[in-house]
C-alpha cells in the first residue's frame, strides 16, 4: 500500500483519494462526554432516537481536501458511488490532468471487492469518466487517512447535545482538518439494502475488472479508458 500510494502522489495524471463512512450518529438529548459549550445537559438515561445521520466522507489526503456526506438512508453501494459521482463532477475541473483515481479503503460490506452492485457501479462511473480506477484495500486492523478525520469530528462535537440534524451539520462544517473545514451536505435520496447481481450479470461486469494475481481482492484495476459497455 505504501509502495502504491507513494506512487500515486508524485504522479501529475493520478489523484489518491481515502473514504469511508463512520459509525452512525444518534440524533437527540444524548450525553456525549465532555463539557458542553452551551451549558446544556443531556437526558440521564437512555431512550430511543429522534433520528439517526450516517455520515460518509471523502479526502484527498494531499491537499487536506474533506468532504462530508450525511444521510438518514443506510450508506449503500449506491450511495457510495452516488456520492463519488457527486464529488468528482465538482473536482474534476480542479484536476484537468487527473485520469487515475488510487481509492484507499478498507475492506467493508459494501465496498468489497466482490460486492456485486459496488463492482456494477464502479465500472460504469469508471467508463462514463473515461478514468483508471485503482482499488486499494487496506488489510484488517491498518488505518485508512480518512479515520483520522472522524476522530477530529467526534472530538469537536464531544460533549455537545446533537438534538436535530442542523447541530450534526453545523458541527461538522466547523470543524478542521490542518485547518480547513471540510465542505458538508446532507443527501435527501432513500437507498435500497440488499440489490445484488445474477452470475451472468456479474459475469458481464469482471470483463472490465482486471485483479492482482498476487493481492487478489485487495488490489483491483477498473480501466475505464478502455471499456466499451452495452
Amino acid at each position: 500500500m505504501k509502495v502504491v500510494n507513494t506512487a500515486a502522489d508524485e504522479a501529475k495524471t493520478v489523484l489518491r483519494v481515502s473514504w469511508d463512512a463512520k459509525t452512525s450518529v444518534k440524533i437527540g438529548d444524548f450525553v456525549r462526554g465532555g463539557q458542553n459549550r452551551l451549558e446544556r445537559k443531556g437526558a440521564d438515561h437512555d431512550f430511543k432516537p429522534e433520528a439517526t445521520l450516517n455520515p460518509f466522507g471523502i479526502l484527498l489526503p494531499q491537499w487536506d481536501d474533506l468532504n462530508l456526506y450525511f444521510t438518514t438512508s443506510p450508506v449503500t453501494s449506491d450511495f457510495i458511488v452516488d456520492m463519488l459521482e457527486r464529488w468528482w463532477t465538482k473536482k474534476r475541473k480542479r484536476f484537468p490532468e487527473v485520469d487515475t483515481l488510487v481509492i484507499n479503503q478498507d475492506n467493508g460490506p459494501e465496498i468489497q471487492s466482490r460486492r456485486t452492485q459496488f463492482l456494477k457501479r464502479m465500472v460504469e462511473f469508471a467508463w462514463i469518466h473515461a478514468l483508471l480506477i485503482r482499488l486499494a484495500y487496506y488489510p484488517p486492523y491498518h488505518s485508512n487517512a480518512i479515520e483520522h478525520c472522524w476522530g477530529v469530528l467526534e472530538n469537536h462535537w464531544n460533549g455537545e447535545l446533537l438534538d436535530d440534524s442542523e447541530a450534526v451539520l453545523g458541527f461538522a462544517r466547523t470543524m478542521t482538518w490542518n485547518a480547513k473545514n471540510p465542505e458538508v451536505e446532507l443527501v435527501s435520496k432513500v437507498y435500497q439494502t440488499g440489490i445484488r447481481l445474477s452470475p451472468a450479470e456479474m459475469k458481464v461486469v469482471e470483463q472490465g475488472v482486471t485483479r492482482d494475481a498476487d493481492l487478489g481482492k485487495w488490489f483491483l484495476d477498473i480501466d475505464g479508458r478502455q471499456l466499451k459497455l452495452g
